[in-house]
């Protein structure tokens, strides 16, 4: 990964937009963007060109979403290749334009809101780190079809929005097309049988959480929960819950069962489908705190599980899961993509996949700072950035010889966006870390100002004497 003053240039090297000029605008855009990730765009561009040069380029109906996507989507293949075995998260958000009512093309998200759907494949390395996207998808439901809405039950699959969980697993296989092992992970809405039963190359596995408990199983007990309840407790972990709204952050523990079955198509569906075997893991929570409701998932995948440390392991991908939903939590809270002015939703798109690279490089430095603590700074800082990082911090004492380190780095940078770094808070989240960044950003260019008026006041006195 390379300094934040170049790495838009080397993460979209391979970007042809079939004019070099548009190549270059897009490059320029991420760039600022990053520096300054929670400020709008015109506050982040810093200057009326170059905004109304990102404006110019959203709205150029020549450039499409997926090509400004493709050259990060083959940088995180590369990165995915490090890795014998890379977790691919997918899954879908709503990106509500109800108040901008003056952008054309928006479709209906429920009876009074308006907007556009996304669906996204996030690659994650074994340890939780997000590697990238792969692809994503964007779509409106037309407006004429919202009073006009039928029961998609009976429909196949084709017909239906869920198709798109199908779509991602072979956009997975055309994206990572050599790759020795992906996991393809999905929450309750995955939960399809037209999902497992796709035809998938061997080396794509897919592990889902499971929505159906009620699903008819070829087991004595006939259905998928009584079946596992039945089975034998095999062991005990422990998982870490994510903070979310006002839940804290928690530890719970789990007990683990697990089956491999058959699985039958619904009744309604095509005739004389045969079944899919599938094994299956009921994590259980165990003595939950007063008042919170206990964790039940009931995972679904394609691979062995031999042992407990299979299972384990499982459990733990699954678990990285979360990582695209604070994805999508950072593309439209931290990039505020929902407030943007665009006037098209073409042209939304084309901004959407262009913040996507942005969001990203915010969850990156999150988890990598967690994954590599002892790694230097200068992984993701340049000298003057993390030599102004730490006088602003530490303004009492002298700039130290060598720089921090990963983690010492972020925190500096959370503390700039409020995080108080007390024992009980735990590692800086993504929040505070892009309030950090803006913050950064504005101190460490007044820092090279500073240091470029010292050095002419130095030669001046040089000169005199």
């Amino acid at each position: 990964m390379n300094t934040s003053a170049n790495w838009a240039h080397f993460e979209l090297a391979s970007v042809w937009l079939r004019d070099p000029r548009l190549d270059t605008r897009l490059i320029g855009i991420v760039e600022k963007l990053s520096e300054r990730p929670e400020s709008s765009c015109t506050e982040a561009l810093g200057n009326r060109a170059a905004v109304v040069g990102a404006y110019r380029f959203w709205n150029n109906e020549t450039v499409r979403p997926e090509e400004i996507l493709r050259p990060h989507a083959e940088s995180t293949a590369r990165r995915a290749a490090e890795y014998d075995t890379v977790l691919v998260a997918q899954d879908a958000t709503e990106i509500n334009l109800t108040d901008h009512p003056e952008t054309e093309g928006r479709g209906y998200l429920y009876s009074n809101t308006r907007g556009l759907l996304l669906h996204s494949l996030l690659a994650i390395s074994p340890d939780g780190v997000p590697l990238g996207l792969l692809r994503q998808f964007m779509w409106v439901r037309p407006l004429e079809k919202l009073k006009a809405r039928k029961k998609t039950r009976y429909r196949p699959i084709e017909e239906k929005e869920t198709h798109y969980w199908l779509d991602g697993l072979e956009a997975t296989g055309a994206t990572l097309p050599h790759h020795p092992h992906v996991v393809l992970i999905g929450d309750s809405e995955s939960d399809i049988f037209d999902l497992f039963a796709a035809p998938r190359p061997s080396r794509i596995d897919l592990l889902v959480r499971v929505c159906r408990a009620n699903r008819r199983v070829e087991h004595s007990a006939k259905y998928l929960r009584a079946a596992l309840l039945e089975s034998s407790l095999r062991g005990q972990t422990e998982v870490k819950v994510p903070r979310a709204g006002g839940r804290p952050e928690r530890t719970a523990k789990m007990a683990i069962r697990w089956l491999s079955l058959n699985i039958r198509a619904p009744k309604n569906d095509r005739p004389n489908r045969p079944p899919v075997r599938l094994q299956f893991m009921l994590v259980d929570e165990i003595d939950p705190p007063k008042g919170v409701t206990p964790l039940r998932w009931i995972l679904a995948t394609t691979m062995p599980v031999n042992s407990l440390e299979d299972a384990l392991r499982y459990v733990q991908w699954y678990t990285y899961r979360w990582r695209i939903e604070r994805y999508h939590f950072v593309l439209k809270s931290g990039c505020q993509i929902e407030d943007s002015l665009l006037k098209t939703v073409q042209a939304m798109k084309r901004a959407i996949a262009t913040y996507s690279i942005v969001a990203w490089r915010l969850l990156w430095l999150t988890y990598q700072a967690r994954q590599t603590p002892d790694a230097p700074c200068t992984m993701v800082l340049e000298d003057f950035e993390w030599q102004s990082l730490c006088a602003k911090i530490y303004p009492s004492k002298l700039l130290p010889l060598q720089p921090p380190t990963m983690r010492e780095g972020i925190r500096m940078i959370a503390q700039l966006g409020g995080f108080l770094g007390r024992k009980s808070d735990g590692e800086p989240g993504v929040k505070t870390i892009w309030r950090g960044l803006r913050r950064l950003h504005d101190i460490s260019q007044g820092w090279l100002q500073g240091q470029s008026h010292r050095k002419l006041k130095d030669a001046s006195i040089a000169t005199c004497v």
